[in-house]
């Protein structure tokens, strides 16, 4: 198990590149401390745009919710009180850190701590699995189903048991003492076909 607490987020949002204006409508934190969800932060937040159609129907996000959430400003300084300098955890971490830099720029805040990726790991991890999407995941580890898909906390809740189980299984693996975050960070991007080197790598290095 990872030996700190990791803060495991999801976002949903109007689209898939704030580069592009696409706003955050939805976050969702959970907080793992030694294996267990120990804390939850979730809400919908309003940044004053429309959701596309095809948006509101894959996350049953409406205009509407949206309208009676709190302002985006002060979701993200709530999360940024939660999240603290815990390090981070995200299905796709490309996606979700875009939008939590994007939106913390807004309210001047330089995010410090970096990200573990469950999507990148699981490549490396459960090769055998169909593909690597959080619900596909899910459902070939028997890990169980807490909601509804592309809705934040169903996704950061499901993020943090796919996480759990990733590290008691490189921990039975290769006989690991912890899983700490750094290590995650050092071995998801390694070559597929060099997993178990840059395990071994890494073990050495963090003297675990």
């Amino acid at each position: 198990m990872t030996t700190e607490t990791v803060a495991v987020i999801d976002f949903e949002t109007t689209g898939l590149s704030p580069g592009m204006g696409d706003r955050a409508t939805e976050v969702a934190v959970v907080l793992l401390e030694k294996g267990k969800i120990v804390n939850r932060y979730q809400s919908l937040m309003n940044a004053g745009v429309r959701i596309p159609p095809f948006i509101q129907e894959l996350t049953g996000i409406s205009d509407a919710m949206i309208r009676k959430a709190p302002p985006v400003a002060k979701v993200m300084q709530e999360l940024a009180d939660f999240v603290g300098h815990f390090p981070l955890v995200a299905h796709n971490a490309s996606f979700d850190s875009k939008f939590l830099d994007a939106e913390w720029s807004k309210i001047r805040k330089q995010r410090q701590q970096e990200f573990a990726c469950t999507m990148l790991l699981s490549r490396r991890i459960y090769k055998a699995s169909p593909n690597h999407q959080l619900g596909t995941l899910v459902s070939y580890l028997s890990l169980p189903c807490l909601g509804r898909y592309h809705r934040a906390m169903a996704d950061a809740e499901m993020t943090a048991h796919l996480l759990m189980t990733m590290t008691s299984d490189l921990q039975e693996r290769y006989g690991l003492k912890s899983v700490p975050h750094e290590f995650l960070r050092s071995i998801q991007k390694a070559p597929k076909a060099k997993i178990d080197e840059y395990v071994e790598r890494a073990k050495r290095r963090l003297g675990i």
